[in-house]
């Protein structure tokens, strides 16, 4: 890819998108508003680094000059100098223009809900399933996200079968995007008496919230049944008919809620959930239609892919889709993961540059 014929282009474009701000008829389209100001934001980030490119080229054109006309030695060094240092800088510029030149997906700035369920490995696996739960817990307080829990399957030994979470904050699903997917743990059981290890899978998948103006959803390809609510939860739950099952029929998918005291509340989480769900069903429709670059990047995102390995008597944290290994499993748990975050964000915007440049 020729960068600078690239860059001139998003230059031309960068002034064409600036004039669509000056016009006041903008903001009564508030969904083209918010792409256009997003735009903007992109565009004159990139605009910075163009800059600041085209200047050390012509740094680098105006010190070869001077190391040829130039008679005295003192300024043919120094421009040698100048020439070293610029030379040496270009190629990580080039590399940060890259990874900028992959637009910001919108996804990226919308709020999750995070499935964690037991897979393989009975009481193990609720276990790990809690211990995963609590490492995006402690991952939230560190980035100031909010989190609500939506559904909790709790199991006797004080796991989870299943728990539901909804985070809300900056950047959310632009940071834990490629964590849908198999999680195995590999470690003693604390119900686990010989001391024998044990192999269990945990499911992660995470889906942007999908606000109404995101999906349509039929309200007659949808049945709503109430129900009395079951397992845990006090008397008041389990005495009235607070459950609500959402049934959406064109896609068999099912939601149930119970968590909550009121069928009211249980109805907007269960529809919430709904709408992230049927979202992302789309989404996956539209990457599989665009091409495998996704697939390409850090996998495709499936719960039954393999991403990552919890080695405990190892101290051990490897994602097997770009072969890092961390070391500090108990701080990695206690949310410390922005090493792992960041490169794969970093190897799923290179794959996808590649993917445009070939």
């Amino acid at each position: 890819m020729d960068l600078l014929k690239k860059l001139e282009e998003l230059s031309i474009r960068f002034k064409t998108v600036t004039e669509e701000i000056s016009n006041p008829d903008l903001i009564k389209d508030q969904k083209k508003y918010k792409d256009t100001m997003r735009e903007n934001q992109y565009l004159s980030d990139l605009m910075t680094l163009y800059g600041e490119y085209k200047k050390s080229l012509t740094g680098i054109e105006e010190a070869k000059l001077l190391i040829t006309s130039e008679d005295d030695a003192d300024m043919k060094e120094m421009a040698r100098e100048e020439l070293k240092t610029l030379e040496e800088a270009i190629p990580q510029l080039e590399e940060k223009i890259k990874l900028k030149l992959i637009p910001p997906d919108p996804l990226d700035e919308k709020n999750i809900i995070l499935e964690i369920r037991s897979a393989a490995g009975g009481d193990e696996a609720s276990l790990f399933v809690r211990d995963m739960w609590e490492m995006y817990c402690h991952l939230c307080d560190r980035k100031g996200w909010k989190y609500e829990t939506m559904e909790a399957q709790e199991t006797e030994v004080g796991g989870f079968n299943k728990i539901v979470t909804s985070i809300t904050g900056k950047f959310v699903y632009g940071t834990l995007r490629w964590e849908s997917g198999v999680h195995r743990v590999q470690r003693v059981p604390a119900t686990e008496s010989q001391g024998r290890l044990q192999t269990s899978t945990v499911t992660v998948a995470v889906l942007p919230e999908a606000e109404e103006a995101d999906i349509k959803i039929n309200p007659g390809d949808v049945r709503v049944d109430v129900m009395r609510a079951g397992g845990p939860g006090g008397q008041c739950v389990n005495t009235t008919d607070s459950a609500v099952r959402l049934t959406h029929i064109p896609t068999g998918i099912v939601v149930i809620q119970q968590d909550q005291k009121s069928q009211i509340k249980n109805k907007e989480k269960a529809w919430q959930v709904l709408r992230a769900r049927l979202f992302d069903l789309e989404q996956s429709k539209l990457d599989a239609e665009r091409s495998d670059a996704r697939k390409k990047m850090v996998g495709n995102g499936d719960r039954s892919e393999k991403i990552r390995t919890y080695n405990y008597p190892q101290d051990r944290v490897t994602d097997h889709r770009i072969n890092l290994s961390v070391h500090n499993l108990p701080s990695f748990m206690m949310g410390n993961m922005d090493e792992m975050l960041d490169a794969l964000n970093v190897y799923a915007k290179e794959e996808q540059f590649n993917a445009i440049d070939s």
